[in-house]
C-alpha cells in the first residue's frame, strides 16, 4: 500500500475533499478558480504512480484495512484493467470542468467548485471501492453535488430537472442497497473479490440481478429509463453536463461489469436477450430522437442514450470483442461527448442560446471552433482514425460474432449517428449567419480545454495498442470466470417470478387463517 511512499488511491479520494474544505478560507473569485485548477492538477500528479500499472488481471494498488469489524466492513480500494481507465478519465475531467466554467459560472463560485471537488472524490471512490458498503457510500455521495450543480447553477427549468434526476437515481440506489444486503446475508461478506469466488443459487441471482440491473440501467441510462437525462443535460451548466456525460453515465455500465457478470453469471445469461433487446432499442431510439432536435444540448444528450446502448450491448454479448468495445466506448464517449458539451458551453457564452437556428454560420467567423466541432462530430459517429471508430467497430465485430441479426439491427444506429451529427454540423458551419459576425473565435483558455480531448481522440484512434494491453487481461479473466461459473448453477424449470408469487399468496392465506 505504501510502495510509493503514500497510499495512492486513498490520496486520490481524500485530497479533493481536503481541497474542497480549503475553499472556505479563500476569498476572491479568481483565487478560487485558480486554487481549484491547481488542486485538480495536483490530483493528477498524485496519480502518477498509476502509470506503473502492470498489464495483468490482478487487483493492484490494494489498500485494505478493517473498518467496522463487527459487521465485516472494510476500507478496501484497488484497481484493475476495468476500472483504471475510468479513474484516469475522472481525474482529467476535473481540470477541464474548471477551465470551461471559468467565465460561465458567475454566482456562488466557491460553492460551485466545492461541488466539483467533492464529486471527483466520490467518483474515484466508486471506481476503486472493493467493499459493497464502501461502494454504496461513494455511489450515494455523488448524488448530492450533482443535484446541486443542476438545481443551483442550471437553466430556467432547473428545479424540475434536478428533482427528476434525484428521484430516478434514488430509486435505483434503493434497489442497489437491497441487493447489497442480500449478498451480505447469503454470502457472509461485503468484500467484492470474495463474493466473486462464491456461487449463488439461480433464484437468488435472478432477484439480485433484477435489483442491480434496474439501478445500473437508470444510471446509464437505458431505454425506457432515460427520460431524466435530456432534462438534466439541458438544464445543467457546462461542467455539470461534462461530468454527467464523461463519468456518471459510466458508473452504470461499470456496475454491470463489476457486479452483474461476476456475481450473477447465470442470471446475466438468462436476462441477456432482454438486455440486448433494450440496448438495441436505446441505440435506435436515441439516434432517431436526436435527429429531430433543435436544441444542441438535447441532441447530444439523446446521442448519449444511443452511444451507451452500444456499451451495454457489448457487455451482454459475453465475447472478447464485445466487452473490449464496451470498455473502449465507455472511455471514448466520455472524451468525445465531454468535448461536445464544452463546445456547446463555449458557443452559449456568445449567443446565450442552445437553439441550432440561433447559432448558424459559425464556419466563416469561428473557424477554429468549427474545426474542433467537426473533429468531435466525426469521432462521435465512429469515423476511422478517431477513438470512436475503435470502440464502435469492436462492438460491431462482437455483435456479428454472436448473431448476424443483432449485427444487422445495430447498423441503422450507426447511420443515424452520422445523420444527426452531419445535420447539425452543416447548419452550424454553413447556415445563414446569425449574429456570429460579432463573436470572437476561440480564446487561449478555450483552446486548452478543447485541445486536450482532441489529442486523445487521435491517440486512441491511431494507437490503441497500450489500451488493449491494459484491459485485455481483466476482460479475459472476467469472461473466463463468467463462462465457467454460469455452468455451475442449473437454471430451475419453474420460473422464479412464479415461485415468488405462489409463496406470496401462500403467505397471505396463512396470515388470514
Amino acid at each position: 500500500m505504501l510502495d510509493y511512499g503514500y497510499p495512492v488511491l486513498s490520496s486520490l479520494v481524500v485530497f479533493p475533499l481536503l481541497a474542497a474544505a480549503g475553499l472556505f478560507i479563500i476569498r476572491g473569485e479568481t483565487v478560487v478558480r485558480g486554487y481549484t485548477l491547481a488542486a485538480s492538477l495536483f490530483e493528477i500528479v498524485l496519480a502518477i504512480p498509476l502509470l506503473s500499472y502492470k498489464f495483468n488481471a490482478d487487483f493492484q494498488f490494494v489498500e485494505r484495512i478493517s473498518w467496522v469489524s463487527r459487521w465485516g466492513l472494510e476500507y478496501h480500494l484497488a484497481v484493475d484493467g476495468i476500472s483504471i481507465l475510468m479513474v484516469w478519465l475522472t481525474l482529467f475531467t476535473l481540470p477541464l470542468c474548471v477551465l470551461c466554467s471559468w467565465t460561465y459560472i458567475s454566482k456562488r463560485i466557491k460553492e460551485f467548485h466545492f461541488c466539483l471537488l467533492f464529486m471527483t472524490a466520490a467518483c474515484v471512490g466508486v471506481f476503486t471501492a472493493m467493499d459493497l458498503v464502501l461502494f454504496y457510500v461513494f455511489w450515494e455521495a455523488m448524488l448530492i453535488p450533482m443535484y446541486l450543480l443542476i438545481a443551483v447553477w442550471g437553466g430556467d427549468e432547473r428545479k424540475y430537472a434536478s428533482i427528476k434526476f434525484f428521484l430516478y437515481t434514488l430509486a435505483g440506489s434503493t434497489l442497489l442497497l437491497v441487493a447489497i444486503v442480500a449478498f451480505r446475508i447469503e454470502g457472509g461478506t461485503f468484500s467484492i473479490p470474495a463474493l466473486m469466488q462464491q456461487t449463488f443459487s439461480f433464484r437468488f441471482q435472478f432477484w439480485c440481478f433484477l435489483a442491480m440491473a434496474l439501478a445500473f440501467a437508470i444510471k446509464v441510462p437505458m431505454f425506457p429509463f432515460h427520460t431524466w437525462l435530456p432534462a438534466a443535460h439541458v438544464q445543467a451548466p457546462s461542467a455539470g453536463s461534462v461530468i454527467l456525460a464523461a463519468i456518471l453515465l459510466k458508473m452504470g455500465t461499470y456496475g454491470f461489469l463489476r457486479f452483474c457478470l461476476p456475481l450473477t453469471p447465470a442470471a446475466s445469461e438468462y436476462f441477456a436477450p432482454m438486455m440486448i433487446a433494450i440496448s438495441i432499442a436505446s441505440i435506435l431510439y436515441g439516434g432517431a430522437v436526436a435527429l429531430g432536435q433543435t436544441d444542441i444540448k438535447k441532441l447530444v444528450a439523446y446521442s448519449s442514450v444511443g452511444h451507451m446502448g452500444f456499451v451495454t450491448l457489448g457487455i451482454f454479448l459475453f465475447n472478447q470483442r464485445g466487452v473490449e468495445g464496451a470498455l473502449f466506448q465507455m472511455l471514448n464517449h466520455g472524451i468525445i461527448t465531454g468535448g461536445l458539451f464544452m463546445m456547446i458551453g463555449t458557443v452559449y457564452e456568445r449567443s446565450h442560446s442552445r437553439d441550432i437556428g440561433k447559432n448558424l454560420g459559425l464556419g466563416k467567423y469561428m473557424p477554429a471552433f468549427m474545426f474542433f466541432w467537426g473533429l468531435y462530430s466525426l469521432a462521435s459517429f465512429g469515423f476511422p482514425g478517431t477513438n470512436g471508430f475503435v470502440g464502435e467497430a469492436l462492438v460491431f465485430v462482437g455483435a456479428f460474432q454472436a448473431s448476424l441479426p443483432i449485427g444487422f439491427l445495430i447498423v441503422p444506429g450507426a447511420l443515424l449517428g452520422a445523420a444527426y451529427m452531419f445535420r447539425v454540423g452543416l447548419k452550424l458551419a454553413w447556415g445563414e449567419p446569425s449574429s456570429a459576425k460579432t463573436w470572437s473565435d476561440l480564446r487561449t483558455r478555450e483552446w486548452i480545454y478543447l485541445l486536450i480531448p482532441a489529442v486523445m481522440v487521435f491517440y486512441i484512434g491511431l494507437a490503441p495498442g497500450m489500451f488493449f494491453r491494459m484491459i485485455d487481461p481483466s476482460i479475459e479473466k472476467l469472461l473466463a470466470d463468467y463462462h465457467s461459473r454460469k455452468q455451475v448453477v442449473q437454471v430451475q424449470t419453474e420460473q422464479p417470478m412464479q415461485t415468488a408469487a405462489r409463496e406470496l399468496m401462500n403467505g397471505i392465506a396463512e396470515a388470514k387463517n
